[in-house]
């Protein structure tokens, strides 16, 4: 039978240092960190192994007394129910700061849930030489919780031995990730529905969802299942223009905007329908054309389009394809994730992209193309030089489709020709949803008569000419 995967969540108030302990234990810059509270708004999940042990790790956003709004509410309800969820807890406070309201309070609502609980005093090395004496230790003390550990995640000093501690109050458990698993980024400008389109697919309130811009600043991640298949969701923050990026935490936001694209299989790129011709969008899928990603772009906010009637669909289609004809390969769908409109459809997009990305074509069939499409149209080439396109096989072990072209005088083969070649070969094999790369590859042209030989036939030895021989 398999054992649960223990849930460790950290808790505390703003800027504590939360996100530091995350970023210590996962060994990488996962979450954002920086001296402003209020940083983290999301739960943010991570998978940490510690002595073979395996469990999840959520870092959460800085408990408040009190919510200032109802936005502010939904981030304190948040804390709840990663506290609640949670099999073993860590409080964190300040070193140097002597204890709050809001740290009684945190500390009150873990001892609540009667899950183990462990008190982390960050920042240890503020304290100086004082760390062990007791007068340091007893106001830790009086919030009732028995175990205590002094950190300082920015030095790396006391990670180990409270993970070492934690994988000791924790059985033992294995996270086994799919190695078909689907990575699925959703991008686009704030503002544009990314988040609630991450709830919706997710069916959970994962993510905070306002109507602000600029409520996600981390890669917020979940995975569900769809058709046998494991989809790992990235929502992430919106993308603005390179003017419009305030520096700190929002142009680190974009930086993991930007590492997404990197991390996935596949991303969505969701654009405004009431705000459709925006050059950022068509920047955003560029990007991720380059990077080699599948691709849907999905349009958004269908339900507040004012107006509509049966036609409106139709002729909003064909706009939107004009803008983006760098990517004709790219489907397109128009949903609302209020009313759920072919949200559902999105996966199975997504899947079918996926298996496209991941097919083999054989190489007579490939070469079969090549050659029929090379007989119908030859490359015109320039400066009396004419490109000749031999044979063309698809590259193993890439997670994307790619194929190298062979031949001679390929630097001449003008763009106009290589789209034409795009063109058919997605005629003939189809690899909808994905960009496909070509690698045209020149080889040296043989040369055909050396010594009065024909170096193109195969010759016997006693033919070959005597270098022995002086001229």
């Amino acid at each position: 039978m398999a054992v649960k995967v223990p849930i460790v969540a950290i808790i505390g108030r703003a800027n504590v240092g939360k996100s530091s302990l995350f970023n210590a234990a996962l060994g990488r810059r996962e979450a954002i960190v920086a001296d402003e509270a209020g940083t983290t708004r999301d739960s943010l999940y991570g998978k940490v192994t510690f002595y073979d042990k395996d469990f999840w790790l959520v870092d959460t956003a800085g408990l408040k007394q009190k919510a200032a709004d109802e936005f502010e509410f939904t981030i304190q309800e948040q804390i709840a129910q990663a506290a609640d969820s949670a099999d073993l807890i860590l409080v964190v406070i300040e070193s140097h700061v002597t204890l709050t309201e809001e740290d009684r309070k945190v500390a009150k609502m873990a001892l609540k849930t009667r899950k183990p609980v462990i008190l982390v005093v960050n920042k240890g090395d503020k304290l100086g030489r004082h760390i062990n004496d007791q007068d340091v230790m007893t106001p830790y003390q009086r919030l009732g919780i028995k175990d205590i550990f002094i950190t300082s995640a920015t030095q790396s000093a006391g990670i180990e031995e409270l993970f070492e501690y934690v994988s000791e109050q924790i059985p033992r458990a294995t996270i086994v990730v799919a190695e078909d698993r689907i990575s699925l980024a959703i991008l686009g400008r704030p503002n544009v529905g990314k988040s609630q389109l991450f709830n919706t697919l997710a069916k959970k309130q994962q993510a905070i969802v306002a109507d602000r811009a600029g409520t996600t600043r981390d890669i917020n991640r979940t995975a569900v299942k769809f058709m046998g298949k494991e989809i790992e969701l990235m929502d992430t923050a919106g993308i603005r223009r390179n003017g419009k990026i305030e520096v700190g935490v929002e142009k680190f936001s974009v930086i993991r905007s930007l590492s997404a694209i990197e991390q996935s299989d596949i991303c969505l790129l969701l654009i405004d329908a009431n705000d459709l011709s925006v050059q950022l969008d068509q920047k955003i899928a560029g990007m991720i054309k380059e990077a080699g990603k599948g691709l849907i772009i999905i349009i958004s906010k269908w339900d507040s389009v004012e107006d509509k009637d049966a036609w409106t669909h139709d002729k909003m289609i064909p706009k939107v394809q004009a803008e983006f004809e760098f990517v004709p390969w790219a489907p397109m769908i128009v949903t609302s994730s209020v009313t759920g409109q072919n949200v559902a459809k999105i996966f199975e997009m997504v899947v079918e992209i996926s298996n496209t990305r991941h097919k083999r074509i054989k190489t007579t069939e490939l070469n079969g193309w090549l050659h029929k499409t090379t007989d119908r149209h030859p490359p015109a080439g320039l400066k009396n030089r004419q490109p000749k396109l031999r044979y063309v096989v698809q590259e193993e072990g890439n997670d994307s489709p790619n194929f190298k072209i062979f031949g001679s005088q390929l630097k001449f083969l003008h763009w106009s020709y290589r789209r034409h070649m795009d063109r058919t070969f997605r005629e003939t094999f189809g690899f909808e949803g994905t960009p496909v790369k070509f690698w045209y590859i020149d080889q040296h042209e043989p040369r055909e008569k050396k010594d009065g030989i024909d170096w193109k036939k195969s010759l016997r030895p006693d033919q070959l000419p005597d270098r022995t021989k002086k001229d």
